[in-house]
C-alpha cells in the first residue's frame, strides 16, 4: 500500500492485496509474509478470504500487473545445501558428500520475481545460475525427526542460488561466491505445504534468454527434503521465515566440459527463468 510491502494472495488467477482488504473490512491483517508466519496469523488471512468471497467483486489485479517483493524480508537464517544432486557433483568433479554441505547467504541477497541483479563485475566475471527448490519454515523447531520434518514447513518456492564462480574457486570457502546483493532471488509464490504432497517429486528447469539449461527433478536429491530438515534442525533452532535452499541439479555453466575461458558465463542483459513444477516461474534480469 502506497509503496509499502503488503501480503498478496492468488485467488481465482488474480492477485488480491490481503493487507488492504483487511483494512477495508476492519479485520486484522498481516502486513507481509513475515508477519503472517512469525506471528501465526493464518486465521486472520482465512477470515479475510472468506469475507472477500462472500462479498464478491474481489478487488484484484492481473498477475502481470502485480509488483512482487521477496517472499520474506526478515528471515533469521538463509541456509543453503551444496552438491545435493549426484549428477551435479559429478559434473563439477566433486566427491559425493557424506552429509549435506551447509553454507549461508544473508538478507542482502534477498531478491524477487522480475527483479534485477547488479553483477559485481569488479570482483568476478564468472556468473552462474542454480535453480533450486526453496523451503520456507513456518514453525520454530529443533531436533525434528525425519518422519515429522515436513510438518514444520510453511511452504515451498522457486529459488535461484546465484553464484560467482571466480570467487568460489580462489578459496576453499563458499561464502564469498554467494553473498553479493540480490544473489538469493525466490518466488514468485509461496505455495503452502498442503498443496505440495511430495516435495521430492518436482521437475526443475532453467532457461537463459529462452534456451533450456537445466532440466531435473527433486527426486534426484542425494539428501531429500526430510533428511535436510532433520539434519539442519539437529544443528540449530529453526524459526518461522527461515529459508532453506536445497541444492541444484546438473546443467550449470560451471559444470560444462570446456575450458573456463571458453564458457559463456552470464552477463548483463541476460534473463534467467527458473521454474519448478507446481510452484511457478521466477524471472531475474542481470544488469
Amino acid at each position: 500500500m502506497d509503496g509499502a510491502l503488503a501480503l498478496g494472495a492468488e485467488l481465482d488467477g488474480r492477485i488480491v492485496n490481503i493487507t488492504q482488504a483487511g483494512a477495508n473490512f476492519e479485520i486484522p491483517a498481516p502486513v507481509d509474509m513475515d508477519d503472517l508466519l512469525q506471528n501465526d496469523r493464518a486465521a486472520d488471512v482465512s477470515a479475510i478470504v472468506s469475507r472477500l468471497r462472500e462479498d464478491g467483486g474481489i478487488g484484484s489485479v492481473e498477475v502481470h500487473e502485480a509488483a512482487f517483493a521477496p517472499l520474506v524480508t526478515r528471515p533469521r537464517k538463509i541456509i543453503c545445501v551444496g552438491f545435493n544432486y549426484q549428477a551435479h557433483a559429478a559434473e563439477t568433479g566433486t566427491p559425493i558428500p557424506k552429509a549435506p554441505p551447509i553454507f549461508s547467504k544473508f538478507a542482502n541477497g534477498l531478491n524477487h520475481h522480475d527483479g534485477d541483479i547488479e553483477l559485481p563485475t569488479m570482483v568476478d566475471k564468472e556468473f552462474d545460475y542454480e535453480t533450486e527448490l526453496v523451503i520456507v519454515f513456518g514453525r520454530k523447531c529443533k531436533n525434528v525427526s525425519k518422519e515429522n520434518a515436513l510438518s514444520v514447513v510453511a511452504g515451498y518456492a522457486v529459488g535461484n542460488d546465484f553464484s560467482a564462480r571466480g570467487l568460489q574457486n580462489i578459496t576453499t570457502q563458499f561464502t564469498a561466491r554467494k553473498m553479493s546483493d540480490g544473489f538469493a532471488p525466490l518466488g514468485p509464490w509461496l505455495v503452502t505445504r498442503d498443496r505440495v504432497p511430495e516435495p521430492n517429486n518436482l521437475r526443475l528447469q532453467t532457461w537463459v534468454n529462452g534456451e533450456i539449461r537445466q532440466d531435473g527433478n527433486t527426486s534426484e536429491m542425494i539428501f531429500d527434503c526430510r533428511e535436510i530438515i532433520r539434519y539442519v534442525a539437529g544443528i540449530m533452532t529453526i524459526e518461522p521465515c527461515d529459508i532453506l535452499f536445497t541444492g541444484t541439479p546438473p546443467g550449470v555453466i560451471w559444470g560444462q566440459k570446456v575450458p573456463r575461458d571458453e564458457r559463456q558465463w552470464l552477463k548483463a542483459g541476460d534473463k534467467v527463468v527458473s521454474a519448478i513444477e507446481g510452484l511457478g516461474e521466477l524471472a531475474i534480469h542481470l544488469r
